[in-house]
């Protein structure tokens, strides 16, 4: 055997060897099967499967900014705030305030129903409502733009007709807010947030109708005991509008409150509302020098007197653009009106200019209301400006 044959021999036995070590270590797994994100539109446009289940998931909510102007009284404090330079002197400026919503929606067929869950988070940074009241110490600062408290707004279960956990007082939901404006609650119509159980039922023909047991919320609203408030309505809608009515039983004071309500569809461009309240406060007598214990508001009945109404409605002059309007008065002599148009530039994009007035006729009295006094402005006059994109 010569060198060169030798050479060749050792060569080709190394890559044999080499080769075959090669083919051991690079081993190829089969691929996984890719599981695709399915469209689920079983509940409406924008669910999906979450993979692996049969649940449907949606993500939505919104981006706002609010820029407010006004007197003392409108759009939540935006004036007359004392200066953090001198406290006698006062921080006259824009309300401003940018909002991120982040909602989700899931749905689900059982055996027992439809079983679906809503939440909503809110995320805000701007000033404090209620700059106006800084003559308290304890948020004298509240003038100052920053970060305020997370908020979970919504988070509730339903399985059928029951539903559990943090929703807006049925009082509310079940008949409606009172209107499109931005500023509906300058007479104010109900109780808003609180721990529920609630059931729903559809009796077929256009009436629904349901109980609800609710814990309240703040110092006044929230029950101190094991008897909760209860909400019950009866709804009939057709083609032409509907007709709504709520009933609550405030268990902290016994006192009822009730609210009815009509909504009729004029034309396609032209909707229209009417809802009147009425309830008892012989009870409602907690800290009777705050103006609202003393004018007997509650959760449930938070207007002034025994009475109040609301009106107002829709006029859609295309696509794009929409006109709102709101009018409000109560026993107290408080009025109130609203109006705006909302213009969408692009879908999921609207900007909505508004202006309020509010007349506060419980002064005449000469009752404070908060670090007010009858020497303060009864009427005030305000406007907003709410850019808005929904996705």
């Amino acid at each position: 055997m010569n060198i060169k044959s030798l050479l060749l021999g050792s060569a080709a036995a190394l890559f044999a060897v080499s080769g075959a070590r090669a083919a051991d270590a690079v081993t190829v797994a089969e691929p996984e099967p890719a599981e695709y994100v399915k469209i689920c539109d079983t509940y409406g446009a924008g669910y999906f499967y979450i993979p692996g289940t049969e649940t449907c998931l949606r993500i939505g909510g919104y981006v706002r900014y609010d820029i407010g102007v006004g007197d003392v009284g409108s759009l939540d404090g935006v004036n007359h705030v004392p200066d953090h330079q001198d406290a006698g002197s006062t921080h006259s400026s824009f309300y401003k305030n940018t909002r991120f919503t982040l909602k989700t929606w899931t749905g689900q067929e059982t055996e027992l129903g439809t079983l679906k869950t809503y939440t909503e988070t809110r995320f805000n940074y701007g000033n404090s409502n209620g700059d106006f009241l800084t003559q308290n110490a304890s948020n004298a600062d509240d003038w100052q733009g920053r970060n305020k408290a997370l908020s979970l707004r919504f988070a509730w279960i339903q399985l059928g007709g029951l539903r559990v956990g943090k929703d807006d007082t049925a009082f509310d939901t079940f008949i409606g807010y009172a209107g499109a404006v931005i500023q509906d609650t300058l007479v104010p119509y109900g109780g808003q947030e609180s721990n529920v159980v609630q059931y729903y039922f559809d009796a077929g023909n256009g009436f629904t109708g349901l109980v609800s047991l609710e814990e309240g919320a703040g110092r006044v609203g929230t029950i101190d005991s094991y008897v909760p408030h209860v909400v019950g309505g009866v709804k009939y809608k057709g083609d032409w509008g509907a007709v709504t009515g709520v009933v609550a039983y405030d268990s902290n004071y016994e006192e009822v409150a009730g609210k009815v309500r009509l909504d009729v569809n004029v034309s396609k461009e032209l909707t229209l509302f009417v809802m009147g309240g009425y309830g008892t406060d012989d009870n409602l007598n907690d800290n009777a020098g705050n103006a609202i214990d003393a004018h007997g508001r509650g959760f449930y009945k938070p207007w002034g007197g025994n009475w109040a109404v609301w009106g107002g409605g829709t006029y859609k002059f295309n696509d794009k653009t929409a006109f709102n309007l709101q009018a409000s008065a109560d026993d107290d002599k408080n009025y109130a009106l609203a109006a705006n148009v909302a213009y969408t530039i692009v879908p999921g994009y609207t900007i909505t200019t508004e202006v309020d007035w509010n007349y506060f006729g419980h002064f005449d009295d000469g009752t404070p209301f908060g670090n007010w006094t009858k020497a303060d402005k009864k009427d005030s006059v305000g406007g907003i400006v709410r850019f808005q994109r929904n996705f």
